[in-house]
Parts: C-alpha cells; structure tokens; sequence
C-alpha cells in the first residue's frame, strides 16, 4: 500500500507542476479572472488546492498551518504561490515515504473546518480522497486554462507513469 501512495504523492507532485507550468504565462489580470470555475479564477482555485492540503496535512502530521477557510487565498502572487506550492508538495512526499506499511491501516481523528464536526477514520482512505480532491480541482484549473485560450497540458496518471520517475511505480 504505500507503494500506492508514494505513486500518488509523486504524481501529485508532477501533475502539479505541469498545471503551474501552463499557467505561468498567465497575466495578472487572466490569473484572477472568474472564469465560472468553483473557486471562480486560477488564483483561487490553486490557492485552494494549496490551503486543503495544509489542513489535511495538519490533521495526518498535526503539524504545520492549516487555514480557516477553504476560500482562503495564501499568496495572491503566482511565484509566491508556485514555490509555496512547491515547498507543500515536497512535504507531502517525504511524509507519504516516512509512513511505516502498517500506519496505512491506521486511524486518526480531526475536526473538520465547514461544520466543526469530529471524524474518526482509517488513513487509507483519507489519503485516497486526499489525492483525489487535487485531481479534481486540477481539472477545474485545465478548464480554466481552456477558457483563457491557454493550451491545455496532459495530466493523467498513466502519463505520469510513462515518465522515468513514473515507471518506478506502473
């Protein structure tokens, strides 16, 4: 199993910065556009992205920041962002790689910030819904790219698996 999740967390990590990449040519102006996404503009939609995976990671590690708000916008610059971005996704690899097999089957217990509400659950599953919920919302930032006229950029998994990095884990 964690196998499974270095993959994910890795991929995470890849799949990341393809989305930074293509959005890097953005104005400040198209970086804040509402382009009817969820968390309205790139901006935000990133930003959310960044702000989820603190709180999450705050409820595995019980370290680090983990904001109030899921609309929470951290870093209204893009370079700003991108090496907070950066800097996240690398703590996430190295916590995913120091998990004992066994802490998989492990359960933890946090409040959640929409409803204050105490959940008890395996991490197994969190960590599924964890990577799920990025490509989720890296999707909403590929349309938002689409609408801009940006060119889009692949981000499947079994993209990544072909990479060098990927192949490691297919």
């Amino acid at each position: 199993m964690k196998q499974h999740f270095m993959m994910m967390a890795a991929y995470n990590q890849w799949a990341n910065e393809r989305i930074y990449e293509a959005a890097a040519d953005l104005s400040d102006e198209e970086f804040g556009r509402d382009t009817g996404a969820f968390f309205k503009s790139m901006r935000g939609t990133l930003n959310h992205l960044l702000v989820a995976d603190r709180i999450w990671m705050k409820r595995f590690s019980g370290e680090g920041d983990a904001p109030a708000a899921l609309d929470t916008v951290l870093h209204a610059d893009f370079a700003r962002l991108r090496v907070a971005r950066q800097a996240e996704d690398k703590r996430i690899l190295d916590w995913v790689n120091g998990l004992s097999e066994k802490a998989f089957a492990g359960r933890f217990t946090y409040m959640t910030v929409t409803d204050m509400r105490t959940i008890s659950q395996r991490l197994a599953p969190a960590l599924d819904h964890f990577f799920n919920h990025q490509t989720h919302h890296r999707g909403q930032a590929h349309m938002v790219l689409t609408v801009l006229g940006r060119s889009s950029t692949v981000l499947d998994l079994v993209y990544f698996q072909r990479t060098e990095d990927g192949r490691a884990f297919a």
